[in-house]
């Protein structure tokens, strides 16, 4: 059995990119090229690895094993061979990254713009979207999420900061609508909900006098969008009340543009950097999780 590290390499970027032509144009080949890689291994292998349609390549189901354990020894292998040509201090390689849209694009983004200046080497693959991704079956080597406590045991979570919530609403809409004065009211009001979050329907609030148990509010979410920033500007339109993080209803609170609507305090949020338990993390994964930290 012959089969070459570039059929492989070839063969893991058609499955993290889910297309023979983003593959393509991530190694700067045809796709007739990549087809052929892929069609080389499976003929070594003496085995099927994608199943081929009109939408697009998934693997067989006895295949998967091979993609994680290939993708292990290939990023071994990558993390050997760079650190041979980095000099002391200096990174060098692609990390792959995703996080939600809009923390990547205040936070993130210009945090990691500043580890990319002082390691030019260092590529950084960034995905932006509110969607729960597959962190291990998508290639990523680490993603953040914000959310509440995790419960998925194959992957390892490092908690990065606190995301505290806030109730809100535009002036206008307090002054047409009123404010709840409790959170059993909250039922009775127009509602702005989140469209990945299950319990969107259920808001939770922290404890109040010796009480040690968390309070929930039923809500009514007559608008359901998937993104905060849309989210914070139906609230400012007046559209509804908003359960939102501080980080992307801070400006309007300071500016008045969005007012508190409720005295309560809602749970908050955790940020996680995530990665997969089994995989081996190389040093400039290691660097980029301890510089996010």
């Amino acid at each position: 059995m012959r089969y070459r590290l570039n059929d492989i390499e070839a063969f893991l970027l058609v499955m993290e990119t889910g297309s023979f032509t983003a593959a393509a144009l991530r190694l700067d080949l045809s796709k007739s090229a990549i087809s052929k890689r892929i069609n080389d291994l499976e003929q070594a292998l003496g085995a099927q690895l994608l199943h081929r349609s009109t939408r697009g390549v998934v693997a067989t189901d006895r295949r998967q094993l091979f993609y994680q354990k290939a993708r292990e020894l290939v990023l071994q292998l990558d993390d050997a061979a760079t650190s041979t040509i980095e000099e002391e201090g200096s990174l060098c390689g692609q990390v792959r990254i995703a996080a939600p849209m809009t923390f990547g694009r205040k936070y993130l983004g210009p945090m990691l713009l500043e580890l990319m200046q002082q390691h030019p080497n260092l590529d950084l693959i960034i995905d932006l979207d509110d969607r729960m991704v597959d962190v291990d079956g998508g290639g990523y080597d680490l993603a953040i999420r914000i959310t509440q406590p995790l419960k998925d045991m194959s992957l390892i979570a490092r908690k990065l900061a606190i995301s505290r919530r806030v109730v809100c609403c535009s002036p206008n809409y307090a002054e047409h609508h009123g404010l709840p004065k409790s959170l059993d009211e909250l039922a009775a009001h127009r509602c702005i909900g989140y469209a990945y979050v299950h319990s969107g329907q259920l808001w939770q609030f922290e404890p109040v006098g010796q009480n040690n148990r968390v309070r929930t509010a039923v809500v009514k979410s007559t608008l359901v969008f998937n993104n905060g920033e849309v989210m914070c500007d139906a609230a400012i339109a007046g559209l509804g009340i908003c359960l939102l993080p501080r980080f992307i209803a801070a400006e309007a609170l300071r500016d008045g543009r969005l007012i508190e609507a409720l005295p309560d305090t809602p749970i908050p949020d955790t940020v996680y950097a995530l990665y997969p338990s089994r995989r081996f993390q190389s040093r400039k994964v290691r660097t980029v999780l301890d510089y996010l930290r």
